[in-house]
């Protein structure tokens, strides 16, 4: 088991490693100067190349990328800026000094991931990933909560009246969740529940967890922001819950275990919930699993149109401002959120069939 873990774990930071490699060409090749960004096209040749000097973009690419691995890795080379040993922003903000190599010229530090600064803000990337992050976590984790629970429900109540009406609405609601673009069902629940029916619902349009006081009594908890964006974001993984569960619990009510239960006179309900259920939810568990990753990742459209400050927004506003740094450690920061997760269900399937560890 310990062999399969680390496994998974190698192949996670060759997928991660390659991820990098990919984002850092492709923004370093893309047209733009991130010195003229910060301080605007009027600006003098003289702060140009100041600018350049400080963020090290005046360096051939591969010295560049090398910077890069360095400020991404969490054990890093630095350079001692004078004799008493101080070290550069990155060591002395996020590193412990370790060793030093070649007369102490160079410190091998210990540090957090440096994801460096954003052009147009001058805040590290990193802490306004995390602060994102935090909102967008809440959204995708109410948002899937509703999917699992109201997409079970009525699975279980669509394969115990098959072929009724109620399993025929479900079913054309399953195919209008799944072929519903975000977007658009955004846009749609924003118009209805927050413009038309707004007298009855009293929802917003916009807003994210934290709204302003009009009186000026500073942030207050709004709950009711979360309703909106959680219910569009749940509206595909619960159209296909519903139908995994529907199918995987009609397959199990048909397996001669279940008829021996009917036939000691058990009663459906504990038949359904005892015997059968635990064993048609492992389809939904890896859907739920694959969701979860995708909404966490970040919901750019429904955040973007909700305006709920999440990592969405983040880079819907990063990428309208050119914002490089913001951008690539947004998506390394959404590619590791993916990668665990898919490690992690790939280490409980070993734990729960043996011969998922024997396959790898």
């Amino acid at each position: 088991m310990i062999k399969f873990i680390f496994q998974r774990l190698g192949y996670g930071i060759l997928v991660l490693l390659g991820v990098v490699v990919v984002i850092f060409f492709l923004f370093n090749i893309l047209p733009g100067d991130p010195a003229r960004m910060m301080l605007g096209q009027r600006a003098d040749s003289a702060s140009v190349a100041a600018v350049k000097k400080e963020l090290g973009t005046d360096k051939p690419l591969y010295i560049q990328f090398a910077a890069y691995l360095n400020d991404l890795s969490p054990l890093s080379f630095h350079t001692v800026n004078q004799p008493g040993g101080s070290f550069n922003y990155e060591t002395q903000k996020y590193g412990i000094p370790v060793f030093s190599l070649a007369s102490k010229k160079y410190i091998v530090a210990v540090k957090y991931p440096c994801l460096r600064q954003s052009y147009q803000t001058r805040r590290n990337v990193s802490e306004l990933l995390v602060e994102s992050f935090i909102n967008t976590f809440i959204l995708a984790m109410v948002a899937m909560a509703f999917a699992l629970l109201a997409g079970i429900g009525l699975g279980i109540i669509c394969a115990l009246n098959k072929n009724s009406f109620i399993d025929r609405v479900s079913l054309v609601f399953s195919v209008l969740g799944m072929s519903l673009p975000s977007f658009f069902a955004a846009i749609l629940n924003a118009w209805i529940f927050a413009f038309v029916l707004a007298h009855i619902t009293h929802l917003n349009m916009a807003g994210s967890l934290y709204s302003v006081d009009d009186l000026g009594r500073g942030e207050y908890l709004d709950l009711q922001n979360l309703i909106l964006p959680a219910l569009t974001l749940g509206i595909r993984p619960l159209a296909i819950i519903v139908e995994l569960t529907r199918n995987s619990l009609l397959e199990v009510l048909s397996q001669d275990y279940i008829r021996t239960a009917k036939a000691k006179g058990l009663s459906p309900r504990r038949i359904i919930f005892k015997h059968a259920l635990k064993n048609a939810l492992n389809p939904v568990v890896t859907a739920a699993t694959g969701w979860l990753a995708s909404l966490l990742a970040g919901a750019v459209f429904v955040e973007y149109i909700f305006d709920w400050k999440g990592i969405g927004l983040v880079i819907v506003n990063a990428l309208d401002k050119y914002d490089f740094p913001v951008i690539m450690g947004a998506v390394l920061f959404i590619s590791v959120i993916l990668i665990l997760i898919n490690i992690l269900a790939d280490i409980l399937y070993g734990v729960i069939d043996p011969r998922v560890r024997l396959m790898a």
